[in-house]
């Protein structure tokens, strides 16, 4: 049966049936961001998922729900690194024959991962958005599934797993802080919180620099943006032209946003690096960035941040890490 629009009762359907592909993170205490904060601050590290990233969730969610010819015929993914990753890891897990299309823009090293899985990749296009063109053409020809890396309920049932995830280990969280692309992430998240508890506060993080979901909820309606480079290549790309859940899911369940600059970013990795011996990808960093340059107030007393992924080329942040990006913190 095909969902429609996500429910609660469809993330934790997602929760039981991707169980044995995906691993429960960890929600650990960091004391120095407590310590900075004043709250008691969590760090959700998907960083440490299977595929260094959340996406394996959703992409594991809609393949489990692919029909037998759907299977056979084989998916189909656009991706900026982490969730062509996810879909090449279930589809050689599943068996299913995957092909990847990336822009020209995707970091080396998300692309030779995609590539180590088996999965066909081809690069075409400056932006994401001209990526997609490509797929779509793909899927006519070849008749292939798509998996949209973020607008599909099933897709954001499985990323709203984490949702359950963090309520499980922390019922008194207060404030839930989220990286913000597409909205699967923190729609599905904000979802799963929400129904729970709705006075749980939902935040959502992007860099400052063509941020498509928050151009679109201050807009009311979703608008084309300008892609631009940034450490936070993960959250680079657009709604889409026929976005069908995860703007009005923004919409209805997220209470904030907040923009962060590519100093932000960079302190963010740092921090993540030096003071909680992570690797985080800048796109997982927003959370911590935010929380470092003091943009986000009122948290109440608990506090957790999603640290979406750890895929981050080592000279990247060995650059990052010996200051290219200039930035202060008191922390």
């Amino acid at each position: 049966m095909q969902i429609k629009q996500p429910m609660l009762g469809d993330i934790y359907q997602a929760e039981y049936l991707i169980r044995e592909t995906i691993r429960q993170t960890p929600l650990i205490k960091s004391p120095w961001l407590s310590k900075f904060t004043g709250c008691e601050v969590f760090l959700k590290l998907e960083g440490l998922q299977v595929t260094g990233s959340f996406k394996i969730r959703g992409a594991t969610n809609k393949m489990l729900s692919l029909k037998k010819g759907e299977k056979e015929r084989g998916v189909i993914a656009v991706s900026s690194g982490n969730h062509g990753r996810a879909v090449a890891f279930v589809a050689r897990k599943f068996g299913i024959p995957a092909v990847v299309c990336m822009s020209e823009t995707v970091p080396a090293v998300k692309v030779d991962a995609i590539q180590d899985l088996g999965a066909e990749v081809v690069i075409e296009g400056q932006t994401y958005d001209q990526a997609t063109d490509v797929a779509l053409q793909l899927q006519k020809d070849r008749g292939l599934t798509m998996i949209h890396p973020f607008d599909d309920p099933y897709v954001i049932a499985g990323q709203g797993t984490i949702g359950l995830e963090i309520y499980k280990d922390c019922p008194e969280i207060d404030t839930v802080i989220v990286p913000l692309s597409g909205g699967g992430l923190l729609g599905g998240i904000a979802l799963a919180l929400k129904s729970i508890n709705p006075t749980i506060q939902t935040i959502g993080v992007s860099m400052d620099k063509g941020a498509a979901m928050v151009e679109s909820l201050a807009a009311g309606k979703v608008v084309e943006i300008v892609e631009e480079p940034s450490l936070a290549d993960a959250l680079v790309g657009g709604l889409g032209p026929e976005n069908h859940n995860t703007f009005n899911l923004n919409q209805r369940y997220v209470d904030k946003t907040v923009l962060v600059t590519e100093n932000e970013i960079a302190a963010g990795m740092t921090f993540a690096l030096e003071k909680e011996h992570l690797v985080v990808e800048g796109g997982g960093a927003v959370g911590i960035a935010a929380l470092l340059a003091g943009k986000v107030k009122d948290m109440g007393e608990r506090v957790a941040l999603v640290i979406s992924g750890s895929n981050v080329g080592l000279g990247s942040l060995m650059e990052v890490a010996q200051g290219i990006y200039q930035y202060q913190t008191t922390a």
